[in-house]
């Protein structure tokens, strides 16, 4: 192929690219479907079949470097209980029953690859629209970044189980291919632990050469290349090789620059990567099977999200912000299609099977922002078709025999729930406190405090909380969507009760007042004034003589001393 006519076919796939992902986001979309789209009407006309598989395969590779780069084995061990443990029961039984039910139809490799497919979400989509709609910090927000966080890290296993399932030929044994594979890999980390933290170093050691941007882009962009194209030569998967580098990359001393300096590049191969795979969705196809494809999309949806759910509620979470969560993640992602390009390449999945899943998981992903916006009305409406009686709600640990007067109910016990509740109990007052965490009960037993395990928003936990004998109520959370649903609720049980509320953003103050919150606090105006204060203290009892020794690289008691 001619190089320019290449770089004509690569710069209007870009262009493409940058136009339908522009209008995706202006119709509240993700940009990924935008990416997906420009490949599905560029490809066809401009690459041929063996220009689209190598395309997916490269791009897998790329998009498997960067999250390498990302992978820290340090936030590995601060994951949390529910993120690990979790994430890691949600990722396997999803793939279990998925593959279950697929066997009947399919053989096992086939099933095994479907379930893993099946079983990631879309990284990209959630947390962008989560953080869009402020509800990153909400409990099902963060019960799903951590579930998130584990899944980007079971990619790797996976496509190390799917690259298994397509031996190379000459092998006759699936313990041999292992064997080959994990000696292979091992040779390769080998190189290049030994490129990255030895010989890179010293070459890189002077601060002028280290200082330049250009050689740590270069250094990049070499060794994402070179392991794809190193692994492809010994005969394992490109992406594994590529996710092998980028970890070491990731983890080597100047890996805090590199990870500055390939932002664009970043994006460059994510983009080229869901062009890469649009090429590989057929439109008329597409249309042609709705019939298969639509209920194919619902029954994933409903057995990802009930799985999810489960889990949830297994590791302590409420009924309604566990189906928010499940709601939240019932969608499959951007890895999944990692998943299914290598499956493609590896001849595992072919002809409609692959078509389906693309057609599938395309869907998925359309319907997410309208699935995240919905998430919590939904689980509202789940939980109180399903709720049977007032003794459901979270049974208090400690009864404070206090007078109605001293009684405060706090919703929330994060950092600013137990400011409260310690000025509180300071003041010879009575907190009375309602959380969704079940570790909180840890706290209470510690101080002594009343604690209600459940979700203020439902009228049978304020009620068995004692709402009626309350003097004032504190709502704490950090969620807008959830703060303004508890307000209203206690309004509407208590007309005459007065409510203080936290405010994240000051574009919902409006929303709180209108759902009947007497005192709201304005983190972003008050932490405005608190940081002016701040700066004002410091400018008036800095001397003249201070702000000249500072200037000069000095301090004052080095002055004094002389």
């Amino acid at each position: 192929m001619d190089l320019w006519v290449f770089l004509m076919e690569v710069v209007v796939l870009l262009g493409g690219a940058f136009v339908l992902g522009a209008l995706a986001q202006r119709l509240r979309q993700s940009p990924i479907l935008g990416y997906l789209l420009a490949g599905t009407i560029a490809g066809p006309m401009m690459f041929n079949a063996a220009a689209v598989n190598q395309a997916a395969e490269l791009g897998v590779s790329l998009l498997l470097f960067s999250i390498g780069l990302e992978f820290s084995f340090g936030q590995l061990r601060r994951m949390g209980r529910l993120a690990f443990g979790g994430g890691s029961l949600q990722v396997t039984a999803t793939l279990a029953l998925v593959a279950l039910a697929a066997s009947a139809f399919l053989t096992l490799p086939q099933a095994l690859t479907l379930g893993a497919i099946v079983a990631l979400s879309s990284t990209a989509v959630v947390l962008r629209l989560l953080v869009d709609r402020a509800e990153i910090d909400s409990v099902h927000g963060r019960t799903s970044l951590a579930i998130l966080l584990l899944q980007d890290i079971a990619v790797v296993p996976l496509v190390l189980m799917v690259s298994l399932f397509a031996p190379a030929a000459g092998d006759t044994s699936l313990g041999l291919h292992l064997i080959k594979i994990v000696m292979s890999v091992a040779a390769l980390a080998a190189g290049f632990y030994l490129l990255l933290y030895r010989v890179v170093p010293v070459l890189l050691s002077q601060s002028t050469l280290f200082a330049n941007r250009e050689l740590t882009v270069l250094l990049a962009i070499t060794v994402g290349l070179g392991a794809a194209w190193s692994a492809h030569a010994i005969g394992v998967s490109p992406a594994l090789g590529a996710f092998v580098a980028g970890m070491l990359l990731g983890e080597s001393p100047f890996a805090t620059q590199v990870r500055a300096d390939i932002g664009s590049l970043r994006i460059i191969m994510v983009t080229l990567f869901f062009a890469s795979v649009g090429m590989l969705a057929k439109p008329l196809w597409f249309l042609t099977h709705l019939h298969w494809i639509l209920p194919a999309a619902m029954l994933v949806f409903l057995l990802k999200g009930t799985v999810i759910a489960v889990v949830c509620r297994i590791f302590g979470l409420g009924s309604r912000q566990a189906l928010a969560t499940g709601i939240t993640l019932g969608q499959v992602g951007e890895f999944s299609f990692v998943l299914a390009a290598a499956a493609r390449t590896g001849g595992i999945l072919e002809g409609d099977i692959i078509d389906l899943v693309v057609s599938v998981i395309i869907v998925l992903m359309f319907v997410t922002p309208y699935l995240i916006a919905s998430a919590l009305p939904v689980a509202d409406r789940l939980v109180s078709l399903t709720s049977r009686s007032p003794g459901a709600a979270g049974q208090p640990l400690r009864a404070e025999n206090a007078a109605p007067g001293d009684r405060v109910l706090v919703v929330g016990l994060g950092p600013a729930g137990r400011g409260v509740v310690e000025l509180l109990l300071a003041h010879q007052r009575a907190p009375v406190v309602i959380d969704v965490n079940p570790k909180s009960r840890l706290y209470g037993e510690k101080i002594g405090i009343e604690i209600h395990l459940g979700d203020a928003g439902q009228e049978e936990i304020l009620t068995h909380a004692g709402l009626q004998k309350i003097s004032l109520a504190v709502v704490t959370v950090p969620d807008p969507d959830t703060c303004e649903q508890v307000v209203s609720m206690i309004r509407g049980l208590r007309p005459d009760l007065p409510i203080a509320a936290r405010c994240r953003y000051n574009r919902h103050l409006e929303a709180l007042r209108n759902a009947g919150a007497d005192l709201i606090i304005d983190e972003e105006t008050l932490m405005g004034k608190t940081l002016g204060e701040a700066v004002l203290a410091r400018l008036e009892t800095d001397s003249c003589t201070g702000l000249a020794c500072r200037m000069a690289g000095r301090t004052p008691e080095s002055t004094n001393q002389q």
